[in-house]
């Protein structure tokens, strides 16, 4: 068949590869003028590796993995919740956690990207080429770029991000996105010599103002780290941005401001953190399917948000495999019927997680304690369910 991937992303250009190799016409169109992604690290936790396994694209990711990365100190790396002084609520070993949860890959999020797309031929893709909506009929799709018709398919996949144009489209009813009232700043650097492993793989909060301090390694040799903050109004600029977490977090873990004035303001990302405002009806319409944060964009908290739109892309890919044009409406059907009870599961489980390490006060209290008095043994099952491994 003839599909048109919208968007070239993460899940567009898995999508894409996955497509391409079961052997469609498939064209992936970009608005920005070349293919690459910005930002910082990024998790793929191991559900999103399976995906990558079944589309063939897992290897260069797994040498990433935590494992990888700590070697035998796996063994002594402790991982999970814990309190703005560094002292655990919800920790295991790593050790532990592979045996229970798999393991994790933390990436650079622009290597991922050239991994990712590596396999698929440059001239199926064409950039600067923003694509403002579709037009259906019973043979097919008309994709309308700049008032012009730029392509004609048999499918077509919307993976146009978290903005995207096309799922207000088709779901003209739907309130689209909300801000959650939080604020996301983003880092990566090279790990300071001599730092001491204890905080590796953590997320620190705090009772007090609802707070939370992210970090991961990132190869060997680099750290990404992330808060996640309240925000009132508009988010500031990068620098007063980074002003106001030194300030707010100065009697944290010591490493918490030793990272954050350690990272340059020209390498901070800072964002809303913005997720849809209710589930959407459905993944597909038609001859059309959504894919990734198009589909159900969710607050960061469980780490989920590219892990989910690999499962998209290899849940898409074995759909379609040997589909013919009359076939697609039952395979998108398909599609919908499998991925969305699972991805909307996510979206709430997410949104109830940014709620809960938002927390304040007595409620913030009564969750620590909760938190420290989890058996060592069950930590890693504990972890396992806040994150969906």
């Amino acid at each position: 068949m003839r599909i048109v991937v919208v968007g070239a992303g993460l899940g567009g250009v898995a999508a894409a590869v996955g497509l391409h190799r079961t052997g469609h016409e498939v064209t992936l169109l970009e608005r920005a003028a070349e293919l690459r992604e910005a930002g910082t690290g990024i998790v793929v936790m191991p559900n999103g590796l399976r995906a990558l396994d079944a589309l063939g694209l897992a290897e260069d990711v797994r040498g990433h993995d935590m494992q990888a990365v700590h070697g035998h100190d796996a063994q002594t790396v402790r991982w999970g919740l814990r309190d703005r002084l560094g002292r655990p609520l919800l920790v295991t070993d790593l050790a532990r956690a592979q045996q229970v949860v798999g393991m994790p890959a933390m990436i650079d999020r622009a290597e991922l990207h050239r991994a990712l797309r590596a396999p698929l031929p440059a001239d199926l893709v064409r950039t600067t080429t923003p694509v403002e909506r579709l037009e259906t009929d019973l043979t097919g799709v008309t994709v309308i770029s700049d008032g012009e018709p730029i392509a004609r398919a048999d499918a077509v996949i919307a993976a146009d991000g978290i903005g995207s144009k096309l799922r207000g489209r088709l779901f003209p009813g739907h309130p689209g996105l909300r801000r959650t009232g939080r604020m996301d700043l983003r880092g990566m650097l090279p790990r300071p010599p001599g730092m001491a492993p204890d905080l590796l793989v953590s997320q620190l909060v705090d009772r007090r103002s609802g707070a939370m301090f992210g970090l991961f390694p990132v190869g060997e040799g680099r750290l990404y780290w992330f808060t996640d903050s309240p925000l009132d109004g508009t988010p500031p600029d990068a620098d007063e941005a980074r002003r106001q977490m030194l300030s707010l977090m100065a009697d944290w873990h010591p490493v918490v401001t030793e990272l954050i004035e350690a990272t340059p303001p020209a390498d901070i990302y800072v964002d809303p953190i913005t997720r849809l405002a209710e589930p959407l009806p459905s993944f597909a319409a038609g001859r059309v399917a959504l894919l990734g944060d198009a589909a159900h964009a969710m607050p960061p908290d469980l780490g989920q948000g590219a892990s989910q739109a690999f499962e998209d892309a290899a849940a898409l890919t074995r759909h379609l495999m040997g589909a013919k044009p009359a076939d697609v409406t039952q395979r998108f059907l398909r599609y919908d019927a499998e991925r969305r009870p699972s991805a909307n599961r996510i979206l709430r489980a997410a949104s109830r997680q940014s709620r809960l390490t938002s927390q304040t006060g007595a409620t913030a209290w009564l969750r620590d304690m909760l938190l420290r008095a989890v058996p060592s043994r069950l930590a890693a099952r504990q972890l396992a369910a806040l994150w969906h491994a």
